[in-house]
């Protein structure tokens, strides 16, 4: 099974728990306002196979066990290629080696059987109205939808990540939604706010593709960490 890898960083520190190998998947369906990775939007020719992965993934298995890191899928959307993921999985078990999968949820299926093999889902959040992931993504909810039932019915542990972008997630109304939001997705472990950036502003230069939040300003960084205790409070308020 052969398929199309962006690139492979080792000794990833923020993906999962642990130092892990974190693989990044070429194609993606979304068009994020805020997409930082847009070399990543087209399935280019493939340049790997499963074996060949599994061989270079398992020279870090060493770090893996020392500090209960493993492998992260990542991209792009990783789900697009599916069968290619679903054989590296299943030969990445049968060396005991713990899996990550960061995902938006929005594949071509098989979710019950990727999620079979999965030991941590990584979800990010894009927006948490049907207008608003529309306008933010180009796509509709429902495929992310579909992928959150299926994750609810596998009892896997969950991450939540939202990018926090200036004028559209830094206001109350959004961080209220949020908590409702989230309140439809099981076993959610940890939540993380990232800051929007620019430091993928040159990507879209270079490959000369608009980019529509140009004129956006970075968040500040103090700003998103006292969202995100703000945030919390809510969120724990709600769950009592």
């Amino acid at each position: 099974m052969k398929g199309s890898i962006d690139s492979i960083e080792t000794f990833g520190l923020v993906d999962g728990p642990g130092i892990r190998t974190v693989i990044f998947l070429d194609g993606c369906t979304l068009r994020c306002k805020y997409c930082h990775n847009p070399e990543t939007w087209a399935m280019n020719e493939v340049n790997y196979d499963t074996d060949e992965l599994v061989k270079k993934i398992l020279r870090n298995k060493p770090y893996f066990k020392r500090n209960n890191g493993g492998v992260t899928f990542s991209g792009g959307e990783p789900l697009l290629q599916i069968n290619f993921l679903l054989d590296i999985c299943k030969k990445l078990k049968k060396e005991g080696i713990h899996i990550a999968l960061d995902t938006a949820g929005v594949g071509i299926g098989k979710y019950k059987e990727i999620l079979e093999l999965i030991d941590l889902v990584i979800l990010d959040i894009k927006h948490v109205t049907k207008e608003g992931y529309k306008d933010l993504t180009g796509r509709d909810i429902d495929e992310s939808e579909k992928f959150i039932e299926e994750l609810n019915k596998s009892g896997k542990p969950v991450w939540i990540r939202q990018v926090i972008v200036p004028g559209i997630m830094d206001n109350d109304e959004y961080l209220d939604g949020l908590v409702e939001y989230l309140k439809k997705i099981k076993n959610i472990e940890k939540i993380e706010f990232l800051p929007f950036h620019h430091l993928g502003f040159e990507k879209y230069q270079k490959l000369n593709i608009p980019n529509p939040l140009k004129d956006t300003p970075e968040m500040d960084v103090n700003k998103c960490d006292e969202l995100y205790k703000k945030f919390m409070k809510k969120y724990e308020k709600s769950r009592k």
